[in-house]
């Protein structure tokens, strides 16, 4: 973004936040608290949620849908397309953009970006999830660095999350068997309060077989096989809390080496290793933090120290007949923070604070190379400011600043150092009772962007850094209306987002590869959602059209920063049957057919359109509340299809796409004591 577009929005931003402070000290004692209508774009942070076209994946979803992946996670919601494979293949878009793209945070702790294309963007294990926001396009400025196309906010659950009213401890247990490989899932909780002190301890983990498409195929790698652990102790004081937390997550079975994609031979001369190898990757990560139990308008600060581990180890595999390829361990650790306060004002609140984090990268290279370790540093420390108002003329603003610094050392020992400013702004209007439009506008400053430092595997010793590279940055603009009647509630949302400057390897021919930036990736279109309640039971849906180019051309669906989408839609139903302490529902998923010259033209077949069906049921015995049975069929109609934004099927290099699952039964029990 030129400078005499930042400008405005940044002054904007400025003006406003300015204006709410000066209104506050005239206000002084006398400021009533806001009550704020949930339709505003103001309340809860929802200006950049479901307002603006992202999502939410609430309690009450994750208990009807019992997500077993992030393809059954994001289910039923259009926005979001989850790329198909073995479970620690599986790659978040929004938009058609990969998550590395987005501020994504467990308990907010940053994630950091994709280890490599052919594994997932991280090892999230549903079972432990309370919520899921995703923010699509503009994000806040304390949503974190690096917040190009939106930001994924994951929470885990806690014992406060689980005790019923008047206990002080209690326990879960969770038992699951399903078909078509799914196989045995189990999990147990322990939680309570005593005086000041919670705890928290939680246990889970997967054991089955590779599934079978819809045609019977079976995907060689592809069994569960995640365990993890999540522990979590507060103790509150007087008027402070402290957490300390631990998570984590791993993945350890015989996979292929690329999970997210199948291959096929294209001559006597490239030979397919359709073998499995050992591989583990693990996540894990120490988090404390600091609340106040009492916060004032004047007083209420977050702090969060954390330490995280992220590990890819395939160590046993055997090169064959393309010695370039070979083991590869890769590491990821990180070390940061945040301290920041919120101050309520008469016209809403402003959060204000500070972020930092260290990342050093490792990667051991087996492969038959002149060069076998590989190493590289980022350091980030950025400030921000977020303003959340709603004045009463109908006006509703969300604006804010971020000013970060970032430097890169690459393998070479090269310091690439820069700082950067980031503005964001969302404007409603409520021009009648329950309709509301909106626009916002944003422009993200990124750091030196690298991609995947994986691809540093099985490179030679002069691989290097163009002398131009420079910082990434993006830019987003919404528009839309909201609509809060009654029972039913609905959004249309368009959108524009480009990625400019991105860093990412090059392969010239006959000369040594070299990291640069290359053209703007770009992602345009429009969502709309709707739902409709009615006491004892809801429905909804959402369309997604999201057109996904590089430098102006059709984004072929070959990985990487961004992949087509097309035309996606979504549609649920949930209905409790009190008579019977049951509920019943539905999710049905539709993606359109890609089709077009720039497909076939490069070697890639056409993806087929597809409609998936997916019902449960949950009952709990009238003498045993604390019991729930629960049955789901994914899959009803046992049809062979790959998830969008998949690879499809790609003749010039041999590749083909990766089924999903087809018919899966699965019976679940869980209890609490």
């Amino acid at each position: 973004m030129r400078l005499s577009q930042l400008l405005p929005l940044a002054g904007v931003s400025t003006l406003a936040l300015a204006s709410a402070l000066h209104a506050q000290d005239i206000a002084g004692d006398q400021a009533q608290a806001v009550v704020l209508n949930p339709i505003t774009l103001v309340a809860g942070g929802q200006e950049n949620v479901e307002a603006t076209g992202g999502v939410t994946v609430t309690p009450e979803d994750l208990e009807a849908m019992q997500p077993a992946d992030v393809s059954e996670l994001f289910a039923r919601d259009s926005a979001i397309t989850v790329s198909g494979g073995a479970g620690p293949a599986k790659r978040i878009h929004v938009f058609g953009l990969e998550q590395s793209n987005l501020a994504v945070t467990v308990d907010g702790v940053p994630q950091g970006p994709t280890s490599w294309h052919h594994t997932g963007s991280n090892v999230i294990d549903p079972a432990f999830l309370k919520s899921v926001e995703v923010e699509a396009g503009a994000a806040a400025a304390d949503a974190g660095f690096g917040a190009a196309a939106g930001a994924v906010r994951y929470e885990t659950v806690g014992a406060k999350d689980l005790l019923t009213e008047g206990k002080t401890q209690g326990g879960r247990v969770g038992l699951s068997y399903g078909s078509n490989g799914r196989g045995l899932s189990a999990s147990l909780a322990g939680y309570g309060v005593y005086g000041g002190f919670d705890w928290f301890a939680m246990i889970h983990g997967t054991e089955g077989d590779n599934y079978e498409s819809g045609d019977g195929l079976e995907m060689d790698g592809s069994e569960p096989a995640v365990r993890g652990a999540l522990v979590k102790l507060g103790y509150e004081f007087d008027t402070h809390r402290v957490e300390l937390a631990y998570d984590r997550t791993e993945d350890d079975a015989d996979r292929t080496i690329k999970m997210n994609m199948d291959l096929y031979p294209t001559s006597p001369a490239r030979p397919v290793d359709r073998g499995v190898y050992p591989l583990k990757i693990t996540r894990n990560t120490l988090t404390l933090k600091y609340s106040s139990t009492a916060p004032t308008d004047a007083w209420d600060p977050e702090a969060m120290l954390f330490v995280s581990n992220n590990k890819y180890e395939r160590p046993n595999y055997a090169t064959g007949e393309r010695p370039i390829n070979g083991d590869m361990n890769l590491e990821n650790q990180t070390i940061g923070g945040k301290l920041q306060n919120t101050y309520t004002l008469g016209q809403g609140t402003i959060t204000a604070g500070v972020d930092w984090a260290y990342d050093d990268y490792d990667i051991d290279n087996y492969g038959d190379t002149d060069r076998r370790y590989w190493s590289l540093e980022t350091m980030q420390i950025g400030a921000f400011v977020q303003g959340r108002f709603e004045f009463d003329n109908g006006i509703d603003l969300s604006t804010g600043l971020r000013l970060d610094h970032h430097r890169f050392t690459d393998w070479n020992g090269g310091k690439h150092n820069d700082t950067g400013a980031s503005v964001n702004g969302t404007l409603s209007y409520e021009f009648a009772e329950g309709y509301e439009v909106f626009a916002g506008a944003s422009h993200t400053w990124l750091g030196h962007t690298f991609g995947e430092y994986a691809l540093l595997h099985a490179r030679t010793a002069d691989l290097y850094v163009a002398d131009d590279y420079k910082a990434s940055s993006a830019r987003n603009v919404k528009l839309g209306l909201n609509v809060d009647q009654d029972n039913w509630t609905g959004n249309l949302t368009f959108f524009d987002t480009r990625l400019k400057d991105m860093g990412e390897l090059q392969y010239p021919e006959d000369a040594p590869y070299y990291l640069d930036n290359v053209e703007e990736y770009r992602s345009k279109g429009f969502t709309l959602q709707a739902a409709y309640s009615w006491g004892s039971g809801r429905v909804g849906g959402s369309f997604t059209k999201a057109d996904v180019t590089q430098d102006g051309e059709d984004r072929l669906p070959n990985g990487g920063t961004a992949v087509p989408v097309g035309k996606v839609a979504t549609l649920y139903v949930d209905q409790e049957l009190a008579q019977y302490n049951a509920k019943v529902g539905a999710t049905v998923e539709w993606a359109d057919k890609l089709s077009g010259d720039y497909l076939t033209e490069a070697g890639f077949s056409e993806a087929p359109s597809y409609t998936v069906l997916n019902l449960y049921g949950e009952w709990r015995p009238a003498n045993y509340e604390n019991v729930v049975l629960h049955l789901g069929v994914d899959n009803v109609f046992d049809r062979n299809y790959s998830e969008r934004s998949s690879y499809v099927q790609y003749d010039a290099r041999g590749v083909m796409p990766l089924y999903a699952p087809g018919r899966t039964v699965t019976l679940g029990l869980k209890m609490d004591f």
